[in-house]
């Protein structure tokens, strides 16, 4: 037998091994025994793409077999959804179309693939981002079965579980677009497991040295983990065992992305994360037994043993969350000092919570979802449809606006007539006005809440009795978007601004050719352009705008300097502005630091996006540094090469990077520092702590005689016995900042100092 011959042997055990679990898992489901279909799909998704491999090597239908097993074994759909992800490549990536698939498999299967295929063209133009395209049309298909979404997602864990094989850039740009979409989409829709793993191999590619970190720190606690989870439930599963109840105790250990993400957001180290332990408590109901009283009755039982924290305390039984999601949670003191999260939870709650309600869906045989999670799923789908039927103006726009929508932090507000509606934390008296219907949005000009008088801006608190005034009267203006949190509520105004303008500048169009007539010139593209410039208005929709609502009346003033420009007597021409920007730039010691002279010709940058980008001293001023985030060396980094061949360098969890690598992924590059300490970078600490006498000198010691620091900025501020403030340094790269954090955490009274940019 030959080499060749004994590959292709191998990928057909592989390949058969892979169907045959398939199958294996699909028959111990509660669905309909459909195999011939599956087995068919399989077949034709297998011929389809015969000879072709992936970049690991492995035949090109092992994908779709892994999808389907994910869908199949990891949510529980059914024969349908589980043709659809064997043949969701097969229209993109053969000559098949999706008429071939309907006529073969049937219409739904082939509209789910339909919907799974990434498209071409101008939803957004054609410089648009073909991601925020492929993803609009997901979203349409959606909203009308909810298993195309599902499916996707199942896509995406798939290729995030082998994106070993994809280049560096690639690899920031499918992790990143992950992180922005499909993590809170696998949230939004209640699968828990999936998002927890999206989360931490979008980490673990985003920045492999913190997570493979991370990971070893979590191994090195995890026998004493252990040891506290067995001291802290044995009283619990003695009364629970005396009472007769059947259950589950589990240790839920945090994982690596969410203790990364809580370090970030509280600025704090790993040893100083004290929720890494939680306790979960899954039972099977009694028959005849309300589930909700047995989760307060097993409440009830661990609150005997431990006191338990008074602001910690979550009941999602009677109100669960927006994706389904319930669940009663209180944090107690175990006898070790240490607090812990205990969760219970009935069966199908947990069932629910792990997989999501969407599975469970109108499509599984033998089963019934809730009413409620039913609704709530409606109620998503609906408001999805809303922001689809008023499409934004650019990508990032749109992709914004459906990403308002995917978290479920959530309050409970409450009608004038008792009713309880599900709203995300931190919104405010307009987004409730806007959940309730659009005309009441548009007309509001506040509310009482709690029987009190507040304005359209207050934000609402979980447990708010919100009645919402609304006035003929009221007009929607552009200041309502800076306290329009939700999803809804932005796109419903930024969509009646858009045609209140269209109205506007018709109107202004006709008051601009009545003027142009009144003084018997022609009204061409020439003159109009003229007018935008002399009023600063970038286009004419705009100049129209403010002609229409009255904001500008053309006087003779316009007519003698648009007259003056066409006859070339205007003198007043304004120079063209440019600046280049140069971030860092090595200087040597004798140089002045104020000397300025034109910049060097260079030759212009080439890119290969296959190779990382080396940054070094000698380059550096050849790239730009993001104003937001501030990399320097020792960061975790990635560029972004502009229309202008200029590549911008930002951390990888930059705000401005994550919507790049969701929008304009195939813009993004891998890059790498190779700095030997020759040059200079700002950086700012900021401290807080105890005020003293002298703790103002004993920081610049360490910064000055200890380190010889260049202080470039120093901003402290004193309130009530407690300083804060902000120290601007110039410093080399990441270990720097690090030293000087740790000697400045070692002054007596210096209670917290993190790295702000």
């Amino acid at each position: 037998m030959t080499a060749d011959e004994l590959r292709i042997q191998q990928d057909e055990e592989m390949v058969g091994k892979a169907f045959q679990h398939l199958i294996d898992t699909y028959l111990a489901s509660p669905h309909r025994k459909k195999v011939e279909l599956i087995t068919k799909a399989f077949h034709f998704a297998k011929q389809a793409h015969k000879g072709v491999r992936r970049l690991s090597g492995e035949p090109y239908i092992m994908h779709p077999l892994a999808v389907a097993q994910i869908v199949c074994g990891e949510i529980g759909l059914g024969s349908t959804s589980i043709c659809a992800a064997l043949l969701h490549d097969v229209v993109e990536d053969t000559d098949y179309t999706v008429e071939d698939l309907s006529n073969i498999f049937g219409p739904k299967i082939a509209e789910i693939v339909d919907g799974l295929t990434k498209i071409s063209g101008g939803i957004f133009g054609d410089k648009a981002s073909a991601q925020a395209e492929s993803f609009k049309k997901l979203l349409l298909t959606m909203s009308d079965d909810i298993r195309v979404i599902l499916i996707k997602i199942s896509d995406r864990l798939h290729n995030m579980r082998t994106l070993g094989s994809q280049p560096t850039h690639k690899q920031y740009k499918i992790a990143g677009e992950t992180l922005y979409i499909y993590a809170p989409l696998a949230h939004r829709l209640g699968l828990n497991i999936i998002k927890e793993e999206l989360e931490d191999l979008s980490f673990r590619y985003e920045h492999p040295e913190v997570h493979d970190q991370l990971v070893a720190q979590l191994e090195k606690i995890r026998p004493h983990l252990d040891e506290a989870f067995r001291t802290f439930i044995l009283p619990i599963r003695e009364e629970l065992d005396r009472r007769g109840l059947v259950y589950d105790l589990k240790a839920r250990i945090k994982r690596p992305y969410s203790i990364w993400t809580k370090m970030q957001n509280k600025h704090v180290s790993f040893d100083e994360i004290y929720d890494i332990l939680a306790v979960r408590i899954v039972f099977d109901p009694k028959e005849g037994q309300d589930e909700v009283d047995e989760c307060l009755q097993i409440y009830g039982i661990c609150t005997k043993f431990y006191e338990q924290h008074p602001n910690r305390f979550r009941d999602w039984l009677r109100h669960p969350k927006a994706n389904g999601y319930q669940a009663l949670h209180t944090t107690l003191m175990s006898k070790q000092g240490r607090w812990i999260e205990v969760q219970i939870r009935s069966r199908r709650m947990d069932d629910m919570a792990e997989r999501g309600f969407a599975a469970h869906w109108k499509y599984k045989e033998g089963e019934k979802s809730s009413a409620a999670s039913e609704t709530e799923l409606d109620k998503w789908l609906g408001t999805i449809k809303e922001i689809l039927d008023d499409p934004q103006p650019s990508a990032m726009d749109f992709l914004d606006t459906i990403k308002l929508n995917l978290f479920a932090s959530e309050i409970f507000v409450v009608t004038p007539k008792g009713e309880f509606k599900t709203m995300p934390q931190g919104c405010t008296v307009l987004d409730f006005a806007f959940s309730i219907h659009t005309f009441v949005g548009t007309h509001c000009m506040g509310a009482k809440v709690n029987h009190r008088l507040m304005p359209m801006s207050y934000q609402l608190e979980s447990g708010d009795q919100v009645e919402i005034i609304t006035s003929n009267e009221v007009r929607v203006e552009p200041s309502w978007l800076e306290f329009a949190t939700t999803a809804k509520a932005k796109n419903k105004i930024e969509a009646y601004l858009r045609r209140r303008k269209r109205e506007y500048a018709k109107t202004g169009e006709e008051r601009v050719s009545d003027w142009f007539a009144k003084h018997e010139l022609e009204m061409n593209s020439m003159m109009l352009d003229r007018l935008c410039n002399l009023h600063g208005k970038r286009t004419r929709e705009d100049f129209f705008a403010v002609v229409g609502d009255g904001t500008l009346v053309l006087t003779d003033g316009d007519l003698q300097a648009i007259q003056r420009k066409a006859d070339g007597q205007d003198n007043n021409k304004q120079s063209k502005n440019w600046r280049k920007f140069i971030p860092f730039m090595k200087k040597k010691p004798h140089e002045d630091s104020s000397a300025t002279g034109a910049p060097t010709a260079e030759e212009p940058l080439i890119i290969d996006k296959k190779k990382p980008v080396i940054l070094t001293d000698d380059n550096l001023s050849r790239f730009v540094m993001c104003p937001h985030c501030h990399p320097i060396p020792g960061d975790d980094v990635l560029g972004y090469l502009d229309d202008q061949n200029h590549v911008i360098i930002h951390k990888r969890q930059c705000p401005v990077a994550n919507k790049l690598k969701t929008s304009q992924g195939n813009s993004i590059l891998a890059v790498q520092w190779d700095m030997h300490k020759q040059t200079y970078f700002p950086a700012t600490i900021h401290i807080e702590g105890i005020d003293r006498i002298g703790i103002l000198r004993s920081l610049t010691d360490v910064l000055t005689q200890q380190f010889n620091v260049n202080i470039r900025h120093l901003t402290i501020n004193t309130h009530d016995g407690i300083f804060q403030g902000d120290i601007e340094l110039l410093i080399h790269d990441t270990s720097d900042v690090e030293t000087i954090i740790k000697n400045l955490k070692g002054i007596s009274d210096m209670e917290s100092v993190t790295r702000v940019s």
